[in-house]
């Protein structure tokens, strides 16, 4: 199984984010497979984003959830994170990631979003 992560890298404050996380060697409709968006940056650490499962269903992290949306593509196998009005505090690596009834045991190599304008 593998997952890359693909995003515009430089945006500018107010845009909106949309990231992609093509998965192959495995169907990201597989129950009870979580999938994730985590981002890393400097001042935060990690942080979790949301996660949708095989079945399509969406959490969130209650600070990002009112512009934040996490959907999928299952002919595809792909995964998709949307982020509304980007400020400079949303620079960070973001990955997606895997996890199966147990802590994430796969993840993907990252992209770099930087917001500046």
């Amino acid at each position: 199984l593998h997952m890359q992560e693909s995003g515009p890298g430089l945006m500018k404050p107010s845009q909106t984010l949309s990231l992609t996380c093509t998965v192959s060697g495995g169907s990201i409709t597989t129950n009870p497979t979580v999938w994730s968006w985590i981002r890393q940056s400097p001042e935060k650490g990690l942080e979790w984003i949301g996660w949708i499962t095989g079945s399509g269903n969406t959490g969130y992290n209650p600070s990002l959830r009112s512009r934040t949306t996490i959907s999928r593509d299952a002919s595809e196998n792909r995964l998709t994170l949307q982020m509304n009005s980007v400020t400079p505090e949303d620079t960070a690596v973001y990955y997606c990631a895997k996890r199966t009834n147990g802590p994430y045991d796969l993840w993907g190599q990252g992209t770099q979003v930087t917001v500046a304008s």
